[in-house]
């Protein structure tokens, strides 16, 4: 593993991310000296400035004899002291409420010509990552939130366009990826944003991932001014009913006036969709299909109910698991539960839902009368016997207050 790579290099290793925080044992356990937990930012800062005034003796010593590093607040270690291997965790660190502290990507370390390169060659198009926020204040049940949790946290809309701007002038791509978990909050925030990107002319084509609640004509204004040309909203499903057991907190009409708004402007609408939910039945997934056809996104990306580990969904299907309870152990599409139908439906759907949207878009008649009766046919031989049903153990979830500044 890299990780024992980096060992048997003399390296001190420290990781970082998700499932770190979730699950910081099997890293540690694999050889790492320092698990960082939740945001990382300050911490692996100040893990690095400690280390720069230790002795360095390859690192073999236990990591307890590092004193200076095991009092960092947000990371754990294995603490050998007792011959055992007990995780340990240091004091809590808080996410930074104002992640304009934050410098700009140090860009200049990229070798952006590589990165230029292999991009166009790959999708005839550079495009770049950037985040103007942090984390996500909504419950959808099945999403994973090991690092923020319910906080959010907004950088300025004046230094998101500074950075912009500084892309454009030396990275020069065609095109960013806003990799933020939900964009644009509170339109205010994108309607100012719009303006700085233009006074700057910083603008760069970019895509959004947001919710179809937060598509008013406000934002949906300010997106345009600043230069995006593609939403991906998270549908999820056409099913009110399965909207709701997920806690999304949106509705089917909101995705719907969403998608006309961005149309009428020149935006490109795109959906999420997820199929396999527990209690979702052929009703509803025809629902979902019928919202495809009715309102015809520019673009679909489909998946099967994943239970991510540390999610209340997780929680509500884990005793079906087994030992495959991790993301990693699944396929493409592969159910991880008993859900009301096998993989093999949900493969086959995705084959014909897409389908679907290519021949609508094309104004084409190419008759996929065969592939829906072979789903058809499908969906009567792949049923599950008793699916899993959701029950719900937990609060409703209160809908977040949108007036708040959020930092």
């Amino acid at each position: 593993t890299m990780i024992a790579m980096a060992r048997d290099a003399g390296a001190f290793v420290i990781v970082a991310g998700s499932d770190v925080s979730d699950h910081p044992e099997v890293f540690l356990n694999a050889g790492t000296h320092i698990a960082v937990l939740g945001e990382g930012d300050h911490t692996v800062r100040e893990l690095v400035l400690q280390m720069k005034g230790l002795a360095i003796d390859h690192w073999q010593s236990p990591i307890t004899h590092y004193q200076s590093l095991i009092t960092i607040p947000g990371i754990a270690y294995l603490d050998g002291k007792s011959g055992g291997n007990c995780v340990t965790h240091t004091t809590r660190r808080n996410p930074e409420r104002n992640p304009d502290v934050f410098p700009f990507a140090a860009w200049d370390l990229l070798d952006v010509e590589r990165y230029r390169q292999a991009w166009t060659e790959a999708h005839g198009y550079f495009s770049i990552n950037l985040a103007s926020t942090r984390g996500c204040p909504f419950h959808c049940n099945w999403c994973a939130k090991p690092i923020w949790g319910q906080r959010y946290a907004m950088r300025s809309p004046a230094h998101v366009a500074q950075e912009m701007a500084l892309m454009k002038r030396t990275l020069r791509p065609d095109h960013i990826w806003f990799a933020d978990d939900i964009f644009g909050l509170r339109p205010q925030w994108v309607a100012e944003f719009g303006r700085e990107v233009a006074q700057r002319d910083a603008a760069i084509p970019f895509t959004i991932q947001t919710r179809a609640d937060l598509m008013t004509d406000e934002a949906i204004a300010g997106l345009k001014q600043a230069g995006c040309v593609e939403v991906w909203m998270g549908a999820e499903s056409g099913s009110q009913k399965i909207l709701d057991a997920m806690d999304k907190g949106t509705t089917v009409q909101q995705i719907k006036e969403a998608r006309a708004r961005l149309q009428r402007v020149g935006i490109k609408a795109c959906y999420f969709i997820q199929f396999g939910y527990p209690g979702e039945t052929w009703d509803d997934i025809m629902l979902t299909v019928n919202l495809v056809r009715d309102t015809l996104p520019d673009n679909i990306g489909i998946s099967v109910s994943y239970p991510l580990p540390g999610t209340k969904f997780h929680e509500m299907v884990k005793a079906q698991l087994g030992d495959k309870d991790h993301w990693t152990d699944s396929d493409e599409l592969a159910m991880m539960f008993r859900g009301t139908y096998t993989s093999a439906f949900y493969k086959k759907l995705h084959r014909v839902l897409h389908l679907e949207l290519e021949v609508l878009q094309a104004e084409r008649d190419w008759g996929l009368e065969i592939e829906w009766q072979a789903l058809m046919q499908l969906e009567r031989e792949c049923r599950n016997d008793a699916p899993t049903l959701l029950v719900k153990r937990y609060a409703q979830p209160a809908v977040p207050d949108l007036s708040l500044a959020w930092n």
